[in-house]
């Protein structure tokens, strides 16, 4: 933006350029960012910003991610992980042989309740199983086995 069109340029010939004689412009008068919050903008922080400053829990000393990971499936995808064959047998014969899906072997540890499930029975191994989805498996005819 050129110097012409700065708001400043309105100020120029006015002694204190608005910031008045006896308060004065001066660089940071409450202290920079956050300062204070505890102190003397206690006020502020405690009516907009409740809840800042403290712990909640406990601490966990060399957290490795390793041991809380899970690679997720929702039960909409689950029949991508069988044949397209083995589906179309279990559709036209659902009294005959169930398709077992094994979620781990194909690097599944969970499986999620997204999405619909076509009413064809199927067995579903996995490590970890929302609510959701095993009641959605079990309402589609299918079981639900829990493997360590």
């Amino acid at each position: 933006m050129p110097t012409r069109f700065h708001k400043h340029r309105k100020s120029r010939g006015h002694v204190s350029s608005g910031h008045g004689r006896v308060g004065k412009h001066r660089k940071h008068p409450g202290g920079r960012g956050l300062a204070g919050g505890q102190h003397h903008h206690r006020i502020n922080m405690d009516m907009y910003h409740p809840g800042y400053f403290g712990k909640v829990g406990m601490r966990h000393f060399h957290k490795t991610h390793n041991q809380y990971y899970e690679n997720v499936i929702n039960i909409d995808r689950i029949w991508t992980l069988v044949s397209e064959e083995a589906r179309l047998q279990a559709q036209e014969n659902p009294t005959g042989a169930v398709p077992v899906i094994d979620t781990l072997a194909h690097g599944f540890t969970k499986v999620l309740g997204k999405g619909k499930l076509p009413e064809i029975p199927l067995i579903v191994k996995a490590r970890f199983v929302s609510k959701l989805a095993e009641e959605k498996i079990v309402a589609a005819g299918g079981k639900v086995e829990l493997i360590a």
